[in-house]
């Protein structure tokens, strides 16, 4: 028993307040402000390749179990990379993003597994084969001390989604025009949930690319035996599950339905569609009362969850104090980039010499963001969650990812973010590669008519993913 002041074990009150000690929440609120994130300039170190050697077997088994990892598009991936290796080309990997787990995925792949299937078809690359990935500033902060060591010493590129960013910019283009690998970047901005569909894409990839190009192409007015095209070499990733997979899609759908309150009885004789029903129209009522929004039962579910989803951005714009105006996405990044402003704080080294009411002041700040923050998340996972129901015939990784984005719609609204997404084991890994995309030879038009030449190529990528899934769809 707790022993509070005004709370003896003879009363009742007392008995109530071990009942609620006993309560274990969700999830720990960050309640500390901390000095800003410091990461060394990104560079390519041999002997940290080395250490993810050593770890990446362990590793891949705790994210995707006893897959396995296979290639398909296997001459594109391989010309792409032999050409960008030989320094005959240059190549930015447009890699799709459905799941969160791609680029440790496609990293391991890169540099051991891919020159050992070249060798196979007779192809040799003039080094190892390694990717520079770009990822989004925020990783560092939320994924923990080994993101913060590693990342930097593989050579990856942090850049701010939300304010300019010249040193990081600065950074890319140089790794694209005068580095030794590949840059990878995901042209989806960030998980989309989806394999086989494509929710959106954002240009940034292809402008990137096309400035890039132009800054070679002027490089080689005054280098007459330099002739290297831009090439963008789109990367679909997709997830095969077998019984082992079935099996924990099952336990995970119980574990939702019992985080729901209900009973075994009240779901043993409804079927796979019907659970699936009765735990997303409760989690999206949780949401509209939470919201003040009318649960109205003339409106589909998807028109309901858009409601719920403008309700939590709104509601983290407003505790912010910031106006809710722009882009849906652009107003999103700027949320979840001045939360965690306000959690490390930008250029303060120590808080050592901080006074105490300070501090506290800032402890407070920090703890008020990351509540912020869980609406910004609502609303991140949300925007994604429009995809019809599964039913009994639909492919089985179809209902894993369904009910894995059902889990993750609980997670959401209990406070989780996507570090408590629960990913099921795999049984395969498939990497689809696609004919790349030369920026350089649509130069002059983009010369001419930029917004049109970005356009232009963005659908012929957009065109290349979605001929990638309907591809892989018969790949079983």
């Amino acid at each position: 028993m707790v022993r509070t002041p005004g709370f003896h074990p003879g009363n009742r009150s007392s008995t109530l307040l071990g009942d609620v000690n006993m309560y274990k929440p969700y999830i720990k609120p960050i309640e500390t402000a901390f000095p800003d994130v410091k990461i060394p300039p990104p560079k390519v170190s041999n002997f940290f390749i080395f250490i993810v050697q050593l770890l990446s077997k362990p590793y891949l088994f705790m994210l995707f179990g006893m897959a396995k990892i296979l290639l398909r598009g296997e001459a594109f991936v391989f010309d792409a990379f032999k050409r960008s290796l030989s320094k005959k080309s240059r190549c930015i990997i447009a890699f799709r993003h459905p799941d969160g787990r791609e680029p440790q995925l496609l990293t391991w792949f890169f540099l051991f597994r891919l020159k050992a299937l070249a060798a196979k078809n007779k192809i040799r690359f003039e080094r190892r084969p390694h990717a520079i990935f770009v990822y989004g500033y925020e990783v560092v902060r939320w994924g923990g001390a080994l993101a913060r060591i590693f990342m930097p010493k593989l050579g990856a590129i942090p850049i701010h989604h939300t304010k300019i960013d010249s040193k990081g910019m600065a950074r890319i283009y140089n790794a694209i025009t005068d580095g030794q690998y590949p840059v990878a970047l995901a042209p989806e901005g960030q998980v989309s949930y989806s394999m086989d569909t494509l929710p959106r894409l954002e240009q940034g990839v292809i402008r990137i690319g096309f400035q890039a190009a132009s800054q070679m192409a002027a490089k080689n007015l005054s280098d007459k035996n330099m002739d290297c095209p831009l090439e963008i070499l789109p990367l679909s990733v997709h997830y095969r599950y077998g019984r082992g997979g079935k099996a924990a899609m099952e336990k995970l759908l119980k574990k939702l339905e019992k985080f729901c309150g209900f009973s075994k009885r009240e779901t043993k004789t409804l079927s796979f569609t019907e659970r699936l029903c009765k735990c997303r129209e409760y989690i999206l009522q949780i949401n509209e009362s939470r919201y003040s929004l009318k649960s109205d039962a003339s409106f589909t579910f998807e028109q309901r969850l858009e409601k719920a989803v403008n309700a939590a951005l709104e509601t983290s714009e407003r505790l912010l104090g910031i106006k809710s105006e722009g882009e849906f996405f652009q107003r999103l990044y700027k949320v979840r980039h001045d939360c965690w402003d306000r959690i490390f704080l930008p250029g303060t080294d120590s808080l050592k010499k901080v006074p105490r009411v300070k501090h506290a002041v800032m402890d407070l700040g920090a703890g008020e963001a990351w509540h912020i923050s869980r609406h910004q998340e609502l609303a991140d996972f949300g925007w994604y969650f429009h995809h019809p129901l599964p039913t009994e015939e639909t492919a089985l990784h179809q209902k894993i990812e369904y009910v894995q984005n059902l889990w993750d719609f609980a997670n959401r609204t209990m406070g989780g973010a996507l570090s408590g997404r629960v990913n099921i084991p795999v049984q395969k890994v498939i990497i689809k590669g696609a004919p790349v995309i030369n920026l350089t030879e649509r130069l002059t038009r983009y010369k001419e008519d930029k917004r049109a030449a970005v356009a232009e190529a963005a659908s012929d990528l957009e065109k290349a993913f979605l001929d990638c899934i309907e591809e892989m769809k018969t790949d079983k």
